[in-house]
């Protein structure tokens, strides 16, 4: 897998039917080894490190529903009152990050009101703060996690 821009993980992996997996901490259980994935896992490792976040209280490949359909988001941390604090969305690291990605997470935030959203294909991160009063949204360099 590719050099992503976060620090350096360890991983569980194993190999089952010839497919490489991963160990996700939060599903506890291997799950294949996708592109997407290895975003997904080193933000994961990204926000119970470096951001101190109890596991918890966040939820990998959540169902959630949008306009009446069935999604699944990325990455859900929650705040202790069970309200939505932070929405990822991941990207395999091909995937440029551009306005159609900010509008299937802000088509997920419409149901979800989460205060934070972060957009990552591992090498480039966004990160927004939600201004729920003008229903609008302001970047930030970082999250205030």
């Amino acid at each position: 897998m590719v050099a992503l821009e976060f620090p350096q993980y360890s991983f569980r992996f194993k190999n089952s039917e010839n497919k490489r997996l991963i160990f996700d901490p939060l599903r506890k259980i291997f799950v294949v080894l996708t592109p997407e994935e290895w975003v997904r896992q080193h933000v994961i490792q990204w926000l119970l490190s470096q951001h101190k976040q109890s596991p918890s209280l966040m939820r990998s490949e959540q169902k959630i529903e949008v306009n009446g359909l069935a999604r699944r988001c990325d990455l859900l941390l929650y705040w202790p009152d069970g309200s939505i604090k932070l929405i990822v969305e991941c990207k395999r690291p091909e995937v440029p990050i551009d306005q159609k990605t900010f509008d299937q997470i802000a088509r997920y935030n419409s149901s979800l009101k989460a205060d934070f959203l972060m957009v990552t294909n591992g090498l480039y991160h966004y990160y927004c703060a939600i201004n729920k009063g003008q229903n609008g949204y302001e970047f930030l360099r970082e999250l205030p996690l």
